[in-house]
């Protein structure tokens, strides 16, 4: 959620930011709802002051034994009137709320400004792409010819965008998840989490979901509950409500969970292989800091991410979104987009953002910077570290020979008791 003060005091800002993103959104029914409101609210204020002070001098007359049943008569025409002008207030205070839900975050001063296809930038690349003797094939290929991986049962079993892993391709997500876990907690200094995996509504509007992301969410029709896109939300939520104490920032979490999605806009898109699923593993990383600590902490944490790719020794580069691009809760992006050979290009496998205090103010997640201090808005950031489907995906793809065996790299090998690799049924 914006800070109401840039609607009021920097409304050309708020259009050009809102422009860059090429977000169609109605600036100006915004600002009227919020000039009408604190109009609404002025004249509550008057009318309560009036009747305060009529309550004082009629007090005041009937203790000197003074005629006051004029006062007693403009006060009492005052209740109506307050009754009705308190409806009107908290209607338009409910109309702004609910259309300032829908606003996206503002992109920091350092997005580049554009469209996808070509404002995105290339901040950096790792890794030396191999070089096949052979033509590299997808992972639904190898997959299956490994006897690791059926789309069929798992469409039997729910619908499509559902697989089923077995042996070792499930051993495999296994090691990836626990290999990940190890490197953010051991290594990078973040604490495990194992979170719900249904949330109410109060998490998903906190994190941005909802309202604008009903359609891709899965929801139970009984108790409103909605199964998590992402650890995002519920880790963001950890927090909800709370002013934490001085001394206690940043904050990091990671999680390893099922994320869900319904893909509703993602109609013929990715309709081969594992790239987009309704059901996916993931680890994800979180932080919250103070607002001075979150664009370095931005870099740290991608660089977190990072490093998960680079001890699998999978080549992949870093791309800075820009303004067209940004999520919506998002301030600004990385985008790590890993090779995939069997598909010829580069995809996206971990989104590391920086939302500032966007969700913060959703959710009034507040510290204080010293015992004294007021609190203010904590920022917030995410990034995925890695998502496991994709890098399982990777793996296959990077790691595969000619006979369709695929080779474990070695930083893997421990989790699967030194295996250096899987064969061919």
């Amino acid at each position: 959620m914006l800070d109401p003060r840039i609607i009021r005091e920097k409304p050309e800002l708020l259009r050009q930011k809102l422009q860059d993103r090429g977000a169609a959104f109605d600036v100006d029914g915004l600002l009227a709802l919020e000039a009408e409101r604190r109009r609404l609210l002025g004249e509550l204020e008057r009318l309560r002051a009036r009747k305060n002070a009529l309550s004082e001098e009629i007090g005041r007359r009937k203790r000197a034994g003074e005629d006051a049943a004029a006062l007693v008569a403009e006060a009492a025409g005052i209740d109506p009137a307050l009754k009705g002008l308190t409806e009107q207030q908290q209607k338009a205070q409910d109309q702004f709320d609910a259309l300032l839900l829908t606003v996206p975050n503002l992109p920091h001063g350092s997005v580049p400004v554009g469209d996808p296809a070509a404002a995105n930038q290339e901040v950096r690349r790792w890794g030396t792409p191999r070089h096949f003797a052979f033509t590299p094939r997808p992972h639904w290929e190898l997959g299956e010819e490994l006897g690791i991986l059926d789309f069929e049962r798992g469409a039997r079993l729910a619908q499509t965008r559902f697989a089923v892993l077995t042996g070792a391709g499930a051993r495999l997500e296994r090691a990836l998840i626990n290999f990940m876990l190890d490197l953010h907690t051991r290594e990078h200094g973040y604490t495990e989490v194992w979170p719900p995996l249904l949330v109410n509504a109060a998490a998903m509007t906190g994190t941005g979901q909802l309202p604008k992301f009903e359609e891709e969410l899965f929801k139970t029709s009984e108790e409103g509950l909605y199964l998590i896109p992402t650890a995002e939300v519920p880790l963001t939520n950890l927090h909800r409500g709370e002013i934490l104490p001085p001394g206690t920032l940043p904050k990091k979490y990671t999680a390893a969970t099922p994320c869900f999605r319904r893909e509703a806009g993602s109609y013929g898109k990715d309709v081969r292989g594992l790239i987009r699923q309704h059901q996916f593993n993931k680890v994800e990383l979180v932080w919250f800091t103070e607002a001075g600590q979150s664009d370095e902490a931005l870099e740290r944490l991608t660089a977190d991410a990072e490093e998960a790719l680079r001890r699998l020794e999978l080549p992949y580069r870093v791309v800075a979104l820009c303004t067209g691009d940004l999520g919506f809760a998002s301030a600004k992006t990385y985008d790590l987009e890993v090779l995939l050979p069997g598909q010829d290009g580069y995809r996206e496998i971990s989104s590391c953002s920086n939302c500032e205090d966007f969700q913060a103010r959703r959710a009034g997640i507040r510290y204080r910077p010293h015992p004294k201090a007021s609190a203010e808005y904590a920022h917030t950031l995410n990034g995925s570290g890695l998502a496991i489907g994709r890098t399982w995906i990777a793996l296959l793809e990077n790691f595969q020979e000619a006979d369709g065996s695929v080779t474990i790299p070695d930083a893997l090998r421990p989790y699967l008791d030194g295996q250096a690799r899987l064969a061919p049924r």
